[in-house]
């Protein structure tokens, strides 16, 4: 009996660290098989949640409609995503939502080489929301949650010993070891939110 696939858990991850994760790979040569991303601190995402603040909308397309958005995360680093006619939700509040504005993006992770031969990762969503501030800064504390658990479970893993966990080794291979980057992304999306929690209380 075919088990039936089940929706793969969406990655929470702060903008830094999703823009340097530029190595994808299927785990089958099923041509259905999920294309997973590599996030540098030693997981797979095949889909990722994202919470932050929509600063800017554009029809890019040249035939039909074809929306990118930007959306900045707290450190003030930015996710692009685009979305045509075969994410019409997703397009359609593009189209309406008008910036700024905090929203909710739930979607898979997309990458392509540019003529110079970087690799740039855009997301491709499936939902997008708008949502409160509130929202929005439970978002930054649980992500920055999960990117600290992975940055211990990465930095306290040997990548030479046979037990290692397979994307662990694969992000040292891909990426080297160097994380501290992400730690500060971490650090940064946190104090941010408290200065401008401050600020409001203030005012």
């Amino acid at each position: 009996m075919a088990s039936t696939p089940t929706r793969e858990v969406a990655r929470r991850v702060f903008a830094r660290e999703f823009n340097d994760a530029s190595y994808t790979f299927k785990e089958s040569d099923d041509d259905r098989a999920p294309v997973y991303v590599l996030l540098p601190t030693g997981q797979r995402a095949n889909r990722v949640f994202l919470v932050g603040t929509l600063t800017e909308t554009e029809d890019v397309g040249e035939d039909s409609e074809y929306w990118q958005g930007r959306v900045v995360d707290p450190n003030g680093d930015t996710f692009f995503m685009y979305a045509g006619q075969y994410q019409p939700d997703a397009a359609s509040m593009l189209r309406e939502l008008e910036p700024p504005a905090y929203v909710a993006v739930v979607g898979k992770p997309r990458t392509y080489e540019t003529d110079e031969g970087d690799v740039n990762v855009s997301v491709r969503p499936e939902s997008i929301s708008q949502v409160d501030e509130a929202t929005r800064d439970r978002w930054v504390v649980e992500t920055a949650e999960r990117t600290l658990e992975r940055i211990r479970r990465f930095g306290d893993a040997d990548p030479e010993a046979p037990d290692v966990d397979e994307y662990i080794q694969m992000a040292h291979e891909e990426y080297g070891d160097d994380v501290e980057r992400y730690r500060q992304s971490v650090v940064g999306a946190l104090e941010s939110m408290q200065d401008e929690q401050a600020e409001a209380s203030a005012d």
